[in-house]
C-alpha cells in the first residue's frame, strides 16, 4: 500500500474544511468547495476525458453527513444533495497535497467557460447515461 493511511478525519463546518491527519505526518484542510468541485462522481467527472461537468456556486457548499465506505474512502453528502462521490485516501491526499494547482485550474476553466465561480448551476438535463 503505498498511500498513506487517514489518522483522522475532522469535519469542520464553521470553516468549512476537512481536516485530514495521514500516517506520514502530513496533515491537510481541504475545502468544501474543492471537494465539490472535483468530486470523483460520475455526475461531475463525466463518462471519459473531456466530458466533465464544471461545477459553480459552490463556495458555501458544506458537508452534512459522511460516511466510511470499507476501509478506503469516505463519501461526504454535500448540502446541495450531491453524494455520489467516493473520496479514496489517495484522492484526498492529492486534493490536499495539490491544492493550489487544483484552484489555479477551476480558475481556468471557470475562465475558459466565460462563468463566475458563484454562477448558479444550470438546471439539470438528461445526458443519456440513464439514472439521473
Amino acid at each position: 500500500m503505498g498511500t498513506p493511511q487517514p489518522e483522522s478525519i475532522t469535519l469542520h463546518g464553521q470553516s468549512r474544511v476537512l481536516e485530514v491527519a495521514f500516517s506520514d505526518g502530513a496533515r491537510f484542510r481541504i475545502p468544501f468547495e474543492l471537494m465539490r468541485v472535483y468530486s470523483p462522481s460520475a455526475e461531475v467527472q463525466g463518462h471519459g476525458p473531456g466530458q466533465e461537468v464544471l461545477q459553480t456556486g459552490k463556495r458555501d457548499v458544506t458537508v452534512v453527513g459522511l460516511e466510511p465506505v470499507g476501509h478506503y474512502a469516505v463519501k461526504p453528502t454535500f448540502s446541495d444533495g450531491h453524494d455520489s462521490g467516493l473520496f479514496t485516501w489517495e484522492y484526498l491526499y492529492e486534493l490536499g497535497r495539490d491544492e493550489q494547482a487544483l484552484w489555479a485550474a477551476y480558475t481556468q476553466r471557470l475562465a475558459e467557460a466565460g462563468v463566475d465561480r458563484d454562477a448558479p448551476m444550470p438546471a439539470k438535463v438528461g445526458h443519456g447515461c440513464g439514472g439521473h
